[in-house]
């Protein structure tokens, strides 16, 4: 989803060496792309945040396929080692999305500093993101009911997706916004271990009292994208997308390669604390709130974020590029693919296809979003044939 998610804001700018002149690689993108106008900087030269969609994109692609092997497979076929590869791949996703938020939010907060704002504007243009991403979460609830209606109870209203979660970290981090980017790299790294470290003292917490709303948006549950401990993601997110707007042009490669480094040491040092047989928690649940979770993912994170950045430096170029291009409209592959995947559209192959069905179902619903991202980055080309009435209220995924 791009909060590119569109909450994701695209991210293609080119940024050329600049440290000499005391500007940020940030900066200088930003100032080339305002040059350039806004369909030129993404199709002139190599990107050096693009890394940052593409990244998204392939995000996308593990979801699709997950969701669709969860929802079309047999349920014979579950224990199969290509299923359960299919599922254990697919909780990556949700960590990489998070971060990725965390990034560009931290983008927004940084911009928010260099236009001198006051603190009044800053905390609102970070609530503003909170509710676009609020809003979405609960208009994409209200339409998978309506088209599923009356099958689904009305409590699928309150569902916590993802969105949810995304929403409600951006209001628990907007503090973020009023210290100096430097300061936000170790105040949201702090802020990560701390929402990670806590999450098993908040699932033995008692929460009988308050209401199921309430418990479903703050304690960990397999079921639900709750704070506790997935906002951990976003914070950690919002650390790195400060680091990378406070270094200058020239030391971002440096960056990578200690995002790389560090990335596999937090992932090595987290899987072998998850092995050993005591723990400083008097319960906790791998899947469900062991910090050393959070860590390995966010290793996992920190590990492909610089390969993504050398592919598309290196390889993509300024070329088109189908997973970019999934990324740069990750919030509109999102909502569609949730209704393709769960909706009533295929009921005669959910949960009745082999194998080797449901693996070209995956690729036939990556594929069609892949020309559904195509098209939608082309809406401004040929949207002027269409009556008002039918693209104003498309405008929502393409503004």
């Amino acid at each position: 989803m791009n909060s590119s998610t569109e909450e994701y804001p695209s991210l293609s700018v080119q940024a050329p060496l600049s440290a000499a002149k005391g500007r940020t690689s940030n900066e200088a993108a930003a100032e080339q792309t305002r040059a350039a106008g806004p369909e030129t900087s993404r199709e002139s030269a190599p990107s050096r945040l693009g890394y940052l969609d593409w990244l998204r994109g392939l995000a996308a692609v593990i979801m699709l396929q997950g969701h669709v092997f969860h929802s079309f497979t047999l349920p014979a076929l579950r224990d199969g080692a290509i299923y359960q590869l299919s599922q254990f791949l697919g909780g990556m996703p949700p960590a990489m999305f998070l971060f990725l938020t965390g990034i560009t939010l931290a983008f927004l907060m940084d911009s928010s500093d260099r236009k001198g704002l006051a603190v009044r504007a800053k905390l609102g243009a970070v609530l503003r993101r909170a509710g676009f991403l609020l809003s979405m979460a609960y208009l994409l609830r209200l339409q998978l009911w309506l088209f599923a209606w009356p099958q689904n109870p009305w409590t699928d209203l309150l569902k916590v997706d993802i969105l949810n979660c995304m929403g409600v970290g951006v209001v628990a981090m907007s503090a973020l916004a009023l210290v100096s980017t430097f300061d936000r790299i170790r105040w949201a790294a702090f802020a990560g271990v701390a929402i990670a470290a806590l999450s098993p003292l908040v699932s033995a917490a008692n929460w009988t009292a308050p209401p199921e709303i309430v418990r479903n948006h703050v304690a960990p549950s397999l079921e639900f994208f709750s704070f506790f401990p997935w906002t951990a993601y976003l914070a950690f997110g919002i650390s790195a997308g400060s680091l990378l707007r406070y270094v200058p042009s020239g030391q971002i490669e440096r960056v990578m390669q200690w995002s790389a480094l560090l990335g596999m040491a937090l992932a090595g040092v987290a899987h072998y604390l998850a092995n050993i047989p005591y723990s400083v928690y008097p319960n906790s649940e791998f899947w469900l709130n062991n910090p050393t979770q959070i860590f390995i993912k966010t290793g996992v994170v920190m590990v492909l974020t610089p390969i993504a950045y050398l592919w598309n430096q290196f390889v993509v170029g300024n070329r088109w590029n189908w997973l970019r291009q999934l990324g740069a409209t990750s919030l509109l592959v999102y909502w569609v693919h949730i209704e393709l995947a769960y909706g009533n559209w295929f009921w005669r192959w959910k949960e009745r296809s082999s194998t080797a069905e449901t693996a070209l179902a995956a690729l036939a619903v990556i594929a069609l979003m892949v020309a559904l991202s195509a098209a939608r980055t082309r809406w401004h080309q040929w949207k002027g044939y269409l009556p008002e009435v039918v693209y104003r209220p498309l405008g929502i995924f393409t503004a």
